[in-house]
């Protein structure tokens, strides 16, 4: 029988990052191994958020290995000059093995559990035979079913696992209307979540709200907050945020973008209402940024509308969007309900910029912005509620101004992604086996 060992008695484990911790000298170099369905070059949140632990990892001096699929996010089909089964590479000083999966943009459950399903049997035996025995195994979810993965490796391995869950499924894939409250598969979901929570070494949550929802319902798990972030440093705006040019402001109109996927979860449909409202405002414009299963929708209902004054533009590779981001005035950061636990990325790289962030969401990402004065909240789905809000900036540079130098000075404060990724690290470094 293998004893997946938990932190040693004493031993505290942190509710989110301490600066006044003692750090251990660094030991022997650790190897750690991170299991995801996402990583770069895709662009989107966890991939940008793993890339830069693992950055974090190779900086103290250990060995990383990713374990991934072949690169096919959000576009749907495998990157070009990359094969279909099996590819191992080193990426700014990580070892990476990628392999197969079945890729899809279509955002039913039968085509996306298809695309689960493919990566986790595939890293599993892939896992099994290349993947080097590492002190630590970091696994993300969503999606939920790699969990079965990571505990399959954890014990083959024999490792410690540290499930790190950026969404809590299934609640959110019930909240999206994805997955029905009470069908077999809500019922098998549910109890895969447990499953993979209680044989994970660590449960590392994205947000309080997560960390909380986890402790309550299941008391025995090890928790850890490893919030995201931002690198300011990527990020630093050139001028105040009413003085933007470039792309997003033309003839003296200001710019709302949102930048990221089109996809389900954001509601972009409540954006095209907005500006509908807005066709006769002398100076605002909407942006909208990326690519995702919603996207050929969006642009035909635009078209249908006659919305003159929405744009799309194609996605920008990783190293472009920043420097697209300072181009806006007013960055758009939307959910299209209230889902627990969730704080996206965009929210934080909208702050880092100086610009004033709209936000329409609720819980703790709305708490980020109220407690911070970095924007201004809307709830999910009022498309009048946010005409109304971009109206307000649009009108107001001195407030844009305000709000945007708010946000900036809350993400050097508390939510840089390298400080948040080098105390994980040391975390580790001090209960390593």
């Amino acid at each position: 029988m293998i004893v997946l060992k938990r932190p040693p008695p004493g031993v505290p484990v942190s509710r989110g990052p301490s600066s006044t911790r003692e750090v251990r000298p660094l030991g022997r170099p650790l190897n750690i191994a991170i299991l995801t369905q996402y990583y770069a070059p895709e662009v989107g949140a966890a991939q940008i958020r793993l890339a830069a632990l693992a950055e974090a990892f190779t900086a103290r001096g250990h060995q990383v290995t990713v374990l991934t699929a072949m690169p096919n996010y959000p576009l749907g089909r495998i990157y070009a000059g990359y094969p279909r089964l099996l590819l191992r590479e080193r990426v700014a000083g990580v070892r990476v093995i990628r392999t197969y999966i079945f890729p899809t943009q279509r955002a039913n459950l039968l085509h996306r559990l298809a695309s689960y399903v493919s990566f986790a049997g595939w890293s599993a035996l892939v896992g099994t035979f290349l993947l080097p025995r590492p002190d630590y195994l970091l696994v993300q979810s969503p999606p939920l079913v790699l969990g079965l993965t990571g505990v399959y490796l954890s014990w083959v391995k024999r490792t410690r696992m540290v499930f790190n869950v950026s969404d809590l499924y299934p609640e959110t894939a019930i909240r999206l209307g994805v997955l029905r409250a009470g069908t077999v598969l809500h019922r098998l979901s549910a109890w895969l979540e447990g499953f993979c929570y209680r044989h994970a070494w660590l449960v590392a949550g994205q947000t309080l709200e997560t960390i909380r929802d986890i402790e309550a319902r299941f008391p025995g798990c090890h928790t850890r907050l490893l919030s995201n972030g931002v690198d300011p440093s990527l990020l630093r705006p050139p001028s105040p945020a009413g003085g933007s040019s470039g792309l997003a402001t033309r003839n003296g109109r200001c710019v709302a973008m949102y930048a990221g996927l089109h996809g389900l979860a954001q509601g972009l449909r409540h954006l095209l209402d907005a500006a509908e409202q807005l066709q006769g405002h002398p100076g605002c414009d909407l942006l909208l940024v990326g690519d995702g299963p919603e996207k050929s929708a969006l642009v035909s209902d635009t078209n249908r509308r006659g919305l003159t004054n929405v744009r799309f533009l194609d996605p920008r590779p990783h190293s472009e969007m920043g420097r697209t981001l300072l181009q806006a005035d007013i960055l758009i950061v939307p959910l299209v309900r209230y889902i627990p636990g969730a704080v996206p990325s965009k929210l934080y790289e909208a702050m880092a910029t100086g610009r004033p962030v709209v936000l329409m969401a609720e819980g703790e990402a709305a708490r980020v912005v109220q407690e911070h004065q970095a924007g201004l909240l809307v709830a999910p789905g009022d498309a009048a509620g946010l005409a109304k809000a971009l109206r307000r900036l649009a009108d107001d540079p001195a407030l844009r101004e305000r709000l945007g130098r708010n946000g900036r000075a809350a993400v050097e404060r508390h939510f840089d992604r390298r400080r948040i990724g080098a105390e994980f690290v040391q975390y580790l470094e001090s209960v390593s086996p």
